[in-house]
């Protein structure tokens, strides 16, 4: 597993927590926030509330495309109708309070759990019902909608800024061990960014931890 080294934004408070105010709470002349992106977590209430949270649905498809990605239409309706049953399967095998930071988690996402799983189905060309337009960022987009405080948003900003390598299957390992190392040191520091910031408890650490990456290069 190659280890997670943090860069120093998350410990300048003044720096992030000036990122997470700008993305949470900005808004445009029109009056709406002007990050699309900071009603993902929350559309609909969220796609781990518990009517919805084993299975897709048109809210998670709305909730992507505020992070600038979107499925394909016959990959929306594969997700939507769940025809072989996988995506109801793997999501009710997935707890809805699974936190990555708990040990207890692993097991949902080593290789063969059923986040591991789940993701290779959305991702994994080897898989013949893949949704059409998916892939690995996606995949991950989606995952983290239905279980945001378990699967982090991983795409080329997150990539870049922690320098992982270009085929990187351990980057949910490396954040859980960098979120428990030296009791936990590190998702203090994120519960305390998200607590100044004021932009409130619904909002998970995986989330914030995504949110000062993607803003610190470059918003």
């Amino acid at each position: 597993m190659t280890e997670l080294k943090i860069p120093e934004i998350y410990w300048d408070d003044e720096s992030a927590i000036h990122l997470l105010v700008e993305y949470f709470t900005s808004r445009r002349s029109t009056g709406d926030l002007f990050y699309s992106g900071a009603h993902f977590e929350r559309l609909g209430g969220g796609g781990d509330a518990k009517h919805v949270a084993d299975r897709f649905d048109t809210n998670d498809l709305v909730a992507i495309t505020m992070l600038s990605v979107s499925l394909e239409p016959h990959g929306a309706i594969n997700l939507l109708t769940d025809p072989d049953g996988h995506w109801a399967r793997l999501l009710s095998l997935i707890p809805r309070d699974a936190r990555l930071e708990d040990p207890g988690s692993d097991a949902l996402i080593a290789e063969g759990g059923p986040a591991w799983e789940l993701w290779e189905r959305l991702a994994d060309k080897k898989h013949s019902n893949k949704p059409d337009g998916s892939g690995p960022v996606i995949a991950g987009k989606l995952l983290a909608r239905k279980r945001p405080h378990l699967i982090p948003i991983y795409d080329i900003r997150i990539k870049q800024l922690f320098q992982r390598p270009k085929n990187d299957h351990s980057f949910w390992a490396a954040l859980a061990a960098a979120l428990r190392a030296d009791n936990g040191t590190f998702y203090d520091q994120l519960v305390h960014l998200r607590n100044k910031a004021g932009i409130g408890e619904d909002i998970g650490v995986l989330r914030i931890f995504d949110v000062i990456a993607w803003m610190h290069q470059g918003g």
